[in-house]
């Protein structure tokens, strides 16, 4: 849509629904309480990794995964848990395509020849 000078309060009443509705969406995102950290028992945390509790007993053993112990007992944070799961994520080929560019490209050029 071409702005004309005659075009100009059409325009500004179109921009400024959009910021009305932006302004709604972001509203409505801020008001969502964010989810509590709630702990969890071995079995609940194998649940959620879905693994064996042995096995879980075994990344514990091992200390490849966020624990709090009190006494005889394990707990574990679910936010911890979920952020560990996240940490083991793998590269696209893509992102490594491009991690690769970026490091050709940033590199100083050779000066031998």
């Amino acid at each position: 849509m071409e702005i004309t000078f005659e075009k100009l309060p059409q325009a500004v009443n179109q921009l400024l629904n959009k910021l009305e509705n932006i302004e709604r969406l972001l509203l409505s995102q801020n008001n969502t309480p964010p989810e509590e950290d709630k702990l969890l028992t071995i079995r609940e945390a194998a649940e959620i990794l879905h693994l064996s509790v042995p096995t879980v007993y075994g990344l514990v053993q091992r200390a490849e995964v966020p624990v709090c112990k009190r006494g005889k007992r394990l707990y574990f944070s679910k936010q911890e848990l979920l952020a560990w799961i996240k940490s083991g994520r793998k590269k696209t080929v893509s992102e490594i395509n491009a991690e690769a560019e970026q490091y050709i490209h940033s590199r100083k050029p050779d000066r031998r020849f």
